[in-house]
């Protein structure tokens, strides 16, 4: 399964993308890029206060 996604070029891509476009539509697409990178903002806000938390615990991160 690895090795498919790490030959994926830029050919593939474009071709899943419009795939997608044509299933779900660009307003659906763009939603869920949108959320999407809320969730990794969001995931990323709680690494580091987790991680802030436990220096300030004095334990290694």
């Amino acid at each position: 399964m690895m090795n498919f996604i790490k030959n994926i070029g830029p050919t593939e891509i474009a071709i899943i993308a419009l795939i997608l476009v044509i299933f779900f539509g660009g307003k659906a697409i763009s939603r869920l890029a949108r959320t999407s990178g809320e969730t990794v903002k969001e995931l990323k806000n709680v690494k580091k206060e987790f991680t802030k938390a436990m220096e300030d615990d004095g334990h290694k991160a």
